[in-house]
C-alpha cells in the first residue's frame, strides 16, 4: 500500500489543466485535477457518459452549463453532474492552484 497525498507533487508552472487518474475500477474513475487560472476552451463542452461528483478543495471556480446557469465553487464545495449534462468550466482563480476531485460513476 503506498500512500500519497493531494497537495504533493503539483508543478510550479502548468501549461494546461493537470488530470490525473487516482484510481480506476468497476466503471469508478477518481481523478485529481489541477488548474491554475485555465478553463475550458470557449466553444467547447464536457459531455461525460457517466456522472461526475467533483469537490473543490483549495482555489475557486466557476462551472456553466450549456442552459445558462452557472455555480460559483469555493474550498469544500461539491457538485453532482448528471451524465450528458454539458458544461464547462468558464473560471478559475488565476492566482492560486485550484485542486479537483473528480469522482465518474
Amino acid at each position: 500500500m503506498k500512500k500519497s497525498n493531494i497537495f504533493e507533487l503539483i508543478p510550479s508552472t502548468l501549461k494546461d489543466e493537470l488530470f490525473e487518474k487516482i484510481v480506476s475500477k468497476d466503471g469508478v474513475k477518481i481523478e485529481r485535477i489541477v488548474s491554475f487560472g485555465h478553463t475550458t476552451p470557449q466553444d467547447e463542452w464536457y459531455d461525460q457518459r457517466s456522472n461526475e461528483w467533483v469537490i473543490l478543495l483549495q482555489g475557486e471556480a466557476i462551472i456553466s452549463f450549456l442552459n445558462g446557469n452557472e455555480v460559483r465553487l469555493k474550498a469544500g464545495d461539491y457538485i453532482n453532474i448528471p451524465a450528458h449534462k454539458k458544461h464547462r468550466v468558464s473560471w478559475t482563480k488565476p492566482e492560486e492552484e485550484s485542486v479537483w476531485l473528480a469522482v465518474y460513476y
